[in-house]
C-alpha cells in the first residue's frame, strides 16, 4: 500500500484486524504497520502513539455497536416508548457482542479501560441522548419534573449498568436475564411517570 495514500480509517481497521488476532497484551503498532505494508513510521504520522491508535480504535467500536441509539433517541415514538427502546437497543447491543464474540469483547473491555477518556465522552453522549427522551418526556407531562433531565438520565443509566457495563457480561447470559431487564426497565418507567 502506498504510504501516502494510507487514511486514518485503513489504520484502524488494520489494528483491529491485528488486535482481534494477537490481543490487546500481544498487538504492536509494528504489527499494524506489518498488515498494512507500511513502515511503522507511517502508522506514527496519522496517529502519535500506540495509545491514541488504541484510542481510536475504541472510538470506532463503540460507535458502531451503539450506532441505532440516537436515532431512538430523536424518534417519533412517546418518550416512554422510546426510552424502553433505547434501553432495549443498548442492552441487546452490548449482550449480542459479549455472547457472539466474546474473545474481541474482552479485548475491547481492556481497551476501553485503557481509553478512559474515550469511555467517558461516550457515557456522557449516551447519557444526554437520555436526557433529551426524558426532557421531552417531562414537556409532554409524561414524565414527573422532579429532576433535572440529565441528572436523571445519569441515574437511569448507572441503575442500569448491570445489563451494559461489561463487568457484568457474565450475567447476561442468564436464564433470568432478560426477564430481569425488562423488570428493572418497568421499575425505572414507574418511578419516573407524572403522577
Amino acid at each position: 500500500m502506498a504510504e501516502t495514500a494510507l487514511t486514518s480509517e485503513q489504520i484502524v481497521e488494520a489494528a483491529e484486524d491485528v488486535l482481534r488476532r494477537f490481543g490487546p497484551a500481544k498487538a504492536t503498532v509494528v504489527d499494524v504497520a506489518r498488515v498494512l505494508g507500511v513502515s511503522h513510521g507511517t502508522v506514527y504520522r496519522h496517529f502519535p502513539s500506540k495509545a491514541a491508535l488504541r484510542a481510536a480504535v475504541t472510538r470506532r467500536w463503540l460507535d458502531r455497536a451503539h450506532a441505532a441509539l440516537p436515532a431512538i433517541a430523536t424518534g417519533s415514538q412517546s418518550p416512554d416508548r422510546r426510552l424502553r427502546l433505547w434501553l432495549e437497543a443498548l442492552y441487546r447491543a452490548k449482550k449480542t457482542k459479549a455472547l457472539d464474540d466474546p474473545e474481541l469483547f474482552a479485548t475491547y473491555s481492556v481497551l476501553a479501560v485503557e481509553s478512559s477518556g474515550v469511555l467517558d465522552e461516550h457515557i456522557r453522549a449516551l447519557e444526554a441522548q437520555l436526557a433529551v427522551i426524558i426532557a421531552e418526556g417531562q414537556d409532554d407531562g409524561i414524565f414527573a419534573r422532579d429532576g433535572d433531565p440529565l441528572t436523571l438520565a445519569q441515574i437511569v443509566f448507572q441503575a442500569t449498568g448491570r445489563f451494559h457495563d461489561p463487568v457484568y457480561a457474565a450475567v447476561w447470559s442468564a436464564p433470568t436475564a432478560d426477564r430481569d431487564f425488562a423488570a428493572l426497565v418497568g421499575l425505572l418507567l414507574r418511578g419516573l411517570a407524572a403522577r
